[in-house]
């Protein structure tokens, strides 16, 4: 006869034994659970770009995966810098990061960026500062850039910088590109100064800067800046005024736009620029000009050409003489006129 007792004893303890094994497997799939929500949120997609679809994140020198990592927390774009820096060991890139400012897609994983940031594939910037331009026309578009810091140093002397297309990284300070333009500028009249023709009547480095600026305003096409250069080289050897438009506007203007034609007043104007009323070159360049303007100006071809006046299609034609040059600019006055005649009818000031 079975015992009741023992029978009740043995059926609490079958579901004792079966609230244990639910609690025990209970645990171990929240733990199970715990874990994959752990390695989701450390190692998983990560917080979505504050703006946009992407943001921004610069490597520094001295940084390790350590210090990124915390910026990295710091700046929105991991949920843990610890998921990093298991990212950046799993994936073996702890001694791989390499300087740069880099583009980080909204959301990606910590193993992602490391691998970006190891990449040393940044993001390229650049300053473009065109030939031709004055130094303040160039601090004025480094002032405006948003991706430079600091303040900008005192103005250099006219046609100090070198104008040209330069990387920059965000952060980078003004003042150093600035430093970097003077530089390259002082390298390339170095260059070229060493390799100028051996009877120019220039005789400084500074006078052959000041005719490349002349030369740099005077034509947009690059073709041309040799003949100009001729002229204004043989203008010189015979004592010739060079009577350069440019210089009359940079005299008002200290490279600014004039904004209207120039009168018969300020062709007689008498301050230091004017080249139509000094003799000889002015007192500082009046832009900063390109390597080519500089090397037409210190090897310039032979020519005697020592006129030139615009041909109404941008460039310029050229003569040796005065007549064949009065020629030259009663086609130009004539091409004008029917320019004005055809604006005026176009405005409906026309018959």
């Amino acid at each position: 006869m079975t015992d009741p007792v023992a029978k009740v004893r043995g059926k609490k303890a079958a579901q004792a034994k079966a609230m244990w094994q639910r609690i025990w497997i209970g645990l171990g799939l929240a733990s199970i659970l715990l874990v994959l929500g752990t390695g989701l949120f450390l190692l998983g997609p990560g917080p979505k770009a504050k703006e946009g679809e992407s943001s921004f994140f610069i490597v520094q020198e001295g940084d390790s995966a350590s210090i990124v990592g915390a910026r990295l927390q710091k700046e929105g774009l991991v949920h843990s810098a610890l998921g990093f820096r298991l990212a950046v060991a799993i994936n073996g890139s702890a001694a791989d990061l390499k300087i740069a400012e880099y583009e980080i897609p909204s959301g990606a994983t910590p193993g992602r960026i490391a691998k970006i940031l190891a990449s040393g594939e940044g993001v390229k910037r650049v300053v473009v500062l065109p030939e031709g331009w004055s130094v303040s026309q160039i601090y004025t578009r480094l002032e405006a850039n948003r991706f430079l810091s600091g303040k900008l140093p005192p103005p250099p002397p006219e046609g100090t910088l070198n104008p040209d297309t330069y990387p920059i990284q965000r952060g980078e300070t003004r003042a150093s590109v600035v430093k970097r333009m003077q530089e390259s500028h002082q390298a390339l009249i170095d260059q070229l100064w060493l390799k100028r023709a051996p009877d120019l009547p220039i005789a400084t480095k500074q006078e052959a800067i000041t005719l490349a600026s002349i030369v740099e305003k005077e034509t947009g096409i690059a073709e041309e800046r040799p003949r100009v250069a001729a002229v204004f080289v043989n203008r010189l050897r015979l004592g010739m005024k060079l009577q350069s438009d440019p210089t009359i506007i940079y005299g008002i203007t200290k490279g600014a736009p004039l904004r209207r034609k120039i009168f018969k007043s300020d062709l007689e104007n008498p301050h230091a620029w004017n080249t139509y009323v000094i003799q000889g070159l002015p007192p500082t360049p009046i832009a900063n000009p390109g390597k080519d303007s500089l090397a037409a100006v210190l090897n310039p071809p032979r020519t005697r050409e020592i006129f030139f006046v615009a041909d109404g299609t941008g460039g310029h034609v050229f003569a040796e003489t005065y007549a064949e040059h009065n020629r030259n600019v009663l086609r130009w006055r004539a091409w004008r006129a029917e320019q004005e005649k055809k604006s005026q009818n176009l405005l409906g000031g026309g018959e």
